[in-house]
């Protein structure tokens, strides 16, 4: 059973791996098996459903990784120190990512060609909201947070930012628009 489990788990990462590297469209079974040293036999027995439970699987991982990446900041945000901590890094991993980021590649590719997929996505972006609201909560109550703005929405514009600055960072190869963003929204945040 554990060897099985780390042979289903080398195929997710090389499909996660192929498509950061050369998109949805353009990754085949081969590429995959290729990178994860994997026939077809081998890949349609983990996943049967072929290529849609696949991209399901790399949407799964894709998701945890975006979590990973976050941690321990994510779930401490309750104070400005530890926000800017928050940004901090998120800034840095994705600028260090580039265009091979997990949450590119599940927002931006993956998601868009796959029903499932596209379920691991909004429940990425609501547990990443709840995490964001949680934060935003906490700081308030410890009164270092606006506590006139309503924690939900404010969550929301923080992901639609750190999104959005993904996006164009996908596209131009800069951070800047995403640390522009981040410092905006916590500006308005920590006023």
């Amino acid at each position: 059973m554990r060897k099985g489990a780390a042979t289903r788990l080398r195929i997710v990462e090389a499909a996660a791996a192929e498509i950061r590297e050369r998109g949805t469209n353009a990754t085949t079974l081969d590429d995959v098996g290729r990178r994860s040293g994997t026939g077809k036999g081998q890949m349609f027995y983990y996943f049967p459903g072929g290529r849609e439970e696949l991209l399901l699987a790399v949407a799964e991982l894709e998701a945890e990784r975006v979590f990973e990446d976050q941690q321990p900041y994510l779930n401490e945000l309750t104070s400005r120190a530890a926000w800017e901590a928050w940004r901090d890094l998120i800034v840095e991993r994705y600028r260090d990512q580039g265009l091979y980021c997990p949450l590119g590649v599940l927002i931006a590719d993956v998601g868009r060609y796959s029903p499932a997929a596209q379920a691991v996505s909004a429940q990425l972006v609501r547990r990443w909201q709840e995490c964001v609201r949680a934060g935003i909560e906490a700081t308030q109550a410890a009164g270092e947070a606006n506590a006139a703005l309503d924690a939900d929405r404010t969550a929301a514009a923080v992901i639609a930012t750190i999104q959005g600055g993904v996006t164009v960072l996908l596209s131009t190869g800069s951070a800047e628009h995403l640390e522009a963003g981040l410092n905006l929204c916590l500006d308005h945040l920590l006023s």
